[in-house]
């Protein structure tokens, strides 16, 4: 078998483990765990698997056309256990910013205006391309652009400057103000508070990135997914990455990762995307038992293979 040249290829396993106090007699569970193919990304195999087996279960594509796992189970227990299997090659390349459409971000916001006007793009996007980029400029519920984010923000926006130089500005400052803290933040933390306590982890810096692109009027999304060989300020093996996307004409989405301050390759494995954390929250549910709660312990093992590896991985 051949594969892409240049591409990385990769085994990842995410194991999320919940020990109940008292037994659970009921146990609906969404989970947004499997990658998809995406640009620069291809999917031999992935599954989830649930622990006890499932009474129901369901996958389907939500309107970011991301997969989402549904699953009830309904016998009795005091564990479940939730393990999503995938194999994946990237090929993504890190964008040039000498070499992408070196547009204004004035003349961006002026066309993420004119498509939220008119529902239609000059470069011929289609509806589910529209929709993307009209509901990715708009607040959500961990992006609520503010003076404070405007503030924030506008030191990097002077006039004339392209965009991608923008972003790169953006991503710079972020990683250079907030420090990467496992643990110091619940994903529910208010920007003001970020910017108050310089402090967070990758969902927190993710987030102000988007909230300094959306206050100016640009289109900008959350992703989320894994990244390998992490740095010191990464999140590591035990816990999911987030980036975001901004959108440019003619260039598609711009990924960049203002955690580590570079442009997103095929070191990354893309699992989902919307407008923020709350639309692609790995796993959560809603549980029926008599205990006051439960503990979570999370696995994750992004294992990197070889041509040879991954047609074993693949073929036995």
């Amino acid at each position: 078998m051949s594969h892409r040249r240049g591409a990385r290829h990769y085994r990842l396993e995410h194991r999320s483990t919940y020990a109940y106090p008292e037994p659970v007699t009921s146990s609906y569970g969404r989970a947004v765990l499997l990658p998809s193919d995406v640009g620069g990304q291809r999917v031999h195999r992935s599954r989830l698997a649930v622990t006890p087996t499932p009474a129901e279960a369901a996958e389907h594509r939500d309107v970011s056309g991301n997969r989402s796992s549904y699953f009830h189970v309904t016998a009795e227990h005091t564990v479940l256990e939730v393990v999503a299997t995938s194999v994946v090659t990237v090929s993504r390349r890190r964008p040039d910013p000498a070499t992408v459409p070196q547009l204004p971000w004035e003349q961006v916001v002026a066309a993420v205006s004119g498509i939220r006007a008119t529902g239609r793009g000059e470069q011929g996007e289609g509806p589910g391309s529209v929709v993307a980029i009209v509901e990715s400029a708009l607040p959500s519920q961990h992006v609520a652009p503010d003076e404070e984010v405007l503030e924030y923000a506008l030191p990097s926006f002077s006039p004339g400057t392209p965009l991608v130089r923008v972003v790169a500005d953006l991503s710079r400052r972020i990683h250079h103000d907030i420090a990467y803290r496992p643990g110091t933040t619940a994903v529910g933390t208010r920007l003001p508070e970020l910017l108050a306590q310089r402090s967070g982890v990758c969902q927190d810096l993710t987030h102000l990135l988007i909230a300094c692109l959306r206050v100016m009027g640009l289109s900008a999304r959350y992703v989320s997914g894994y990244v390998e060989t992490p740095s010191a300020r990464e999140e590591r093996d035990d816990a999911p990455h987030a980036w975001a996307a901004v959108w440019l004409p003619g260039g598609g989405w711009i990924h960049v990762d203002p955690t580590n301050d570079r442009m997103v390759d095929d070191r990354y494995v893309q699992v989902g995307w919307g407008r923020d954390h709350a639309d692609v929250s790995p796993l959560r549910g809603i549980v029926r038992t008599f205990g006051p709660g439960a503990d979570l312990s999370v696995e994750i093992d992004l294992a990197a293979l070889t041509t040879a590896e991954l047609d074993r991985e693949l073929h036995g």
